[in-house]
């Protein structure tokens, strides 16, 4: 399958050290199978750093990695109660990271509107299951695919 990665710069070989920290599912290198999807993270991350030009990398993926034993992978088929408390440890800043050790991860992404649920959740304005009935609302759930050690990234072949 191919794989797909939205920068300001070309990835040729993804670096780890270069990953920020906090995200969805940990520091990590992140993909998308929507092409779409990973030009418009090239264009706002250009837009943020304000320097270089919206770039896919392209990367080629046998996803049946993905059920063999060779790899540690975490699958999260939808939003759950499950995929929230994963997200929300991950992007704790008080927390020692990693908080997780898979090789990859998959699962939908928390966008600008779930990181919203999400804040609203950790006011305590809404409960763990209202959270996830919100995002269950939430129009065209994106997946993404994160690769967090030098052996997951070793079984891509940039294209």
């Amino acid at each position: 399958m191919k794989l797909y990665h939205g920068s300001n710069i070309e990835i040729n070989m993804p670096d780890l050290s270069k990953s920020k920290p906090y995200k969805d599912f940990g520091q990590g290198f992140y993909l998308s199978a929507d092409k779409n999807q990973a030009i418009r993270m090239a264009q706002q991350k250009t837009l943020q750093m304000m320097q270089g030009t919206p770039i896919v990398s392209e990367f080629e993926f046998d996803e049946s990695l993905l059920s063999n034993k060779e790899l540690n992978v975490k699958t999260f088929d939808d939003y759950s109660v499950e995929w929230a408390r994963f997200v929300l440890d991950n992007r704790n800043m008080k927390r020692q990271h990693p908080i997780h050790h898979y090789d990859i991860v998959y699962g939908p992404i928390a966008d600008d509107g779930v990181a919203f649920q999400l804040r609203r959740y950790q006011s305590g304005a809404i409960s763990i299951e209202e959270l996830v009935k919100e995002l269950q609302y939430a129009k065209g759930i994106t997946f993404q695919y994160f690769f967090g050690t030098p052996l997951a990234l070793s079984k891509l072949i940039k294209l």
